[in-house]
């Protein structure tokens, strides 16, 4: 388990991936400012958070709380928790989309 946020391997999955930290903050529900808190180990994650990052990085909720340091929970598998964070970040992608095709 990571002591504190390795950045180096969240940045090198997303650039696998090809998105960016602004696609993943708004998939967790964070604000750009509020992700860049998490980068510098200065903000935690929710278990909700780690569940949309391992979602979208294709990895496990274990890898993603593993890497993201030592307090960081695991999301549960509780089907209800996981239903409402699904649709708030379809909602943030929807809205992410419609920013993209306004500008």
């Amino acid at each position: 388990m990571a002591l504190f946020f390795d950045q180096s391997w969240f940045d090198a999955r997303l650039a696998e991936r090809s998105l960016s930290r602004a696609v993943l903050a708004a998939v967790a529900g964070l604000t750009e400012a509020e992700l860049a808190l998490v980068w510098k180990d200065q903000r935690e994650l929710s278990a909700a958070q780690v569940a949309a990052f391992a979602e979208l990085l294709g990895v496990s909720g274990a890898e993603v709380a593993n890497r993201a340091g030592i307090s960081t929970p695991v999301p549960g598998a509780d089907p209800l928790s996981r239903i409402a964070a699904l649709e708030r970040r379809v909602a943030a992608l929807e809205a992410e989309l419609a920013g993209l095709k306004a500008g």
